[in-house]
């Protein structure tokens, strides 16, 4: 009997194959036999031969449970939907068109691409737009229906355009798109994309408060010049007075928006401002008391009682020049650098009292006498050894000393006269007197008051064959004229 079952089955199966049509279409090209068994259609096999992922639908994630007839509503299996909106209702309305497949995956309907989303829509959640909720821009009647509000700012933010009020948007014609000051990438509404380059807003023009330039509700009258905003600081500046002064209103050309102070007034333009004047330069009134428009650029003009009130050297008695720069430098009164060599050179000696003028000015400096003499007559009076003026030296003392000390003196006795210091006279003597007998003519000299010379009658002997020999000084100096024999 189960023999005659098979025979029966098998013979159906190919009559099937041979002259029926199959219930499940002219697409499925399967053997019946791999579904169904000989007790008869149903049920079908519990292993299939049919491998799901090699059609054009694979099995995966939730549809690799879902049972067959889900999908599958007819025997003609090709003939099952193959798009999701075809199985799944469509929840949010086509709000977001029938592709769940953009938003969902078959493992779970729950959503995690969504900045993906907007950014292939052309509209980023960066900035403020990642905190809100979807139901805060997409506004509907469900919170599953997402219509399109489009990626234009003012689509969302037309009340916050109207509301705005500094400046007022709606009242000066503000375009629209917000994007052109705001920047969505920012938390809050800062206008930091406001291209303001006919006015650079930096430093201290950094504000956020516009009604602090704009003081009308037309944004387009404001003046770009300083004064119109600053023309009180301009007014009440008293260092130095700006209005008295007769000053450029023009702040710029002297401060920068980083602060009023330091100014970069250029004052070299009108008097370098260095060495002691660089440490007044920002105490303008020690010398703009009396004000800016006449105030002089010579050093007089500011230093003429310094000049009056010097007594070392006393500058108004000895009508000095009164342009301090001759002999003073910027950085202070002393030491000057007057040269001294243009009228007496101070070396040797006179060096070590260049500071003390009073040491040769003692009468001022009008008629000071710029000879040995002038100031040293009294040394020269005084000197006894020898006797300079009873001797009638000269009196110019360069003669025989120089300026580094009186002793020893540079009188050439041996080149011009007489040699004393070389010679049989060397250290033969021992003062001017020995030789020079009148102190008050040292024309006047004795050779026959020394040594062997005093001997009147041994002289005479040895001097018997001398023709015209006398006893006497002269005589002796016209033979012996550098002392020898």
């Amino acid at each position: 009997m189960y023999r005659l079952s098979s025979i029966i089955l098998a013979l159906v199966g190919l009559l099937c194959q041979t002259y029926a049509q199959s219930p499940h279409g002219d697409a499925l090209k399967l053997d019946c036999a791999a579904c169904h068994d000989a007790s008869g259609w149903l049920p079908v096999r519990d292993t299939l031969h049919f491998d799901h992922n090699e059609s054009n639908f694979p099995l995966t994630g939730s549809h690799q449970q879902a049972d067959c007839k889900q999908c599958h509503t007819s025997l003609v299996f090709g003939s099952a939907p193959s798009q999701c909106v075809d199985c799944h209702t469509d929840i949010h309305s086509m709000s977001v068109g029938n592709d769940c497949a953009r938003c969902h995956t078959p493992q779970s309907w729950i959503v995690d691409n969504i900045p993906e989303l907007h950014e292939q829509n052309g509209f980023p959640l960066v900035g403020s737009h990642n905190t809100p909720s979807c139901a805060q821009c997409h506004i509907s009647e469900t919170s599953l229906k997402f219509n399109p509000i489009g990626n234009d700012c003012i689509n969302c933010h037309r009340e916050d355009y109207a509301a705005t009020n500094n400046p007022d948007h709606q009242k000066l014609g503000f375009s629209s798109d917000c994007v052109e000051c705001h920047d969505p990438a920012s938390i809050g509404w800062t206008a930091e994309l406001l291209e303001h380059d006919f006015f650079p807003l930096t430093m201290g023009h950094n504000i956020a408060d516009c009604k602090q330039c704009h003081l009308t509700e037309n944004y387009a009258d404001a003046s770009p010049e300083c004064a119109s905003c600053h023309l009180d600081n301009y007014s009440a500046t008293t260092n130095p007075n700006h209005t008295n002064a007769g000053f450029s209103n023009n702040c710029a050309e002297c401060h920068t928006t980083g602060g009023w102070t330091p100014s970069s007034f250029d004052h070299n333009t009108v008097y370098p401002l260095i060495g002691a004047h660089d440490a007044v330069a920002n105490n303008c009134v020690l010398c703009h008391a009396d004000g800016y428009s006449n105030t002089p650029n010579t050093c007089v003009g500011c230093h003429l009682d310094d000049y009056t009130a010097t007594t070392n050297p006393n500058h108004a008695d000895a009508n000095f020049p009164k342009d301090c720069a001759q002999c003073h430098d910027e950085k202070a009164w002393i030491p000057a650098d007057f040269n001294h060599n243009s009228i007496y050179p101070l070396t040797g000696a006179h060096a070590a009292i260049a500071n003390d003028c009073a040491r040769c000015h003692a009468n001022g400096y009008a008629n000071t006498p710029n000879t040995c003499v002038g100031c040293h007559l009294d040394d020269y009076n005084s000197t006894s050894q020898p006797n300079h003026a009873n001797a009638q030296f000269p009196k110019d003392c360069a003669q025989c000393h120089d300026n580094t000390r009186w002793v020893p003196a540079n009188w050439d006795h041996d080149g011009m006269y007489f040699p004393i210091y070389s010679g049989k006279h060397k250290e033969a003597w021992n003062s001017c007197t020995d030789c020079h007998t009148s102190a008050s003519n040292y024309a006047v000299f004795s050779c026959i008051d020394c040594h062997q010379h005093s001997n009147q009658v041994e002289v005479t002997n040895q001097h018997q064959n001398v023709k015209n020999f006398v006893y006497a000084s002269a005589d002796c100096f016209s033979c012996h004229p550098r002392g020898t024999n």
